[in-house]
């Protein structure tokens, strides 16, 4: 069976600030969306797999963000922490459309 996918709308481009987290809640999942310096749009789950830290609140440098509880840093390009620290969240692909930024979730 062929999996879907729907768009989400989770905010405009150019009222998302550069380097920060964003709490969006897409049915039961809780999602953190950032703006990059470079202008990227990441979304990933919205807990460290280390102790459930929320990634939003996290200082961001280049692709990465840092828990705020423990410093570990997570991939927003493939989620997984860097060694040694072992774990891995969800990411999410996004599209961004004029202004509208949307995350993609399979149905």
């Amino acid at each position: 069976m062929e999996k879907t996918q729907r768009r989400i709308f989770v905010g405009n481009y150019s009222e998302l600030p550069k380097k920060l987290g964003k709490t969006v809640i897409i049915g039961d999942q809780e999602v953190a969306v950032f703006k990059l310096a470079s202008g990227d749009i990441r979304a990933i789950e919205n807990r460290c797999p280390h102790k459930g830290g929320v990634l939003a609140e996290g200082m961001v440098s280049g692709d990465h963000v840092f828990c705020p509880m423990h410093d570990w840093k997570i991939s927003m390009v493939d989620g997984k922490a860097q060694a040694p620290d072992e774990g891995c969240v969800q990411t999410y692909t996004t599209e961004v459309t004029e202004d509208q930024v949307y995350v993609l979730m399979e149905e």
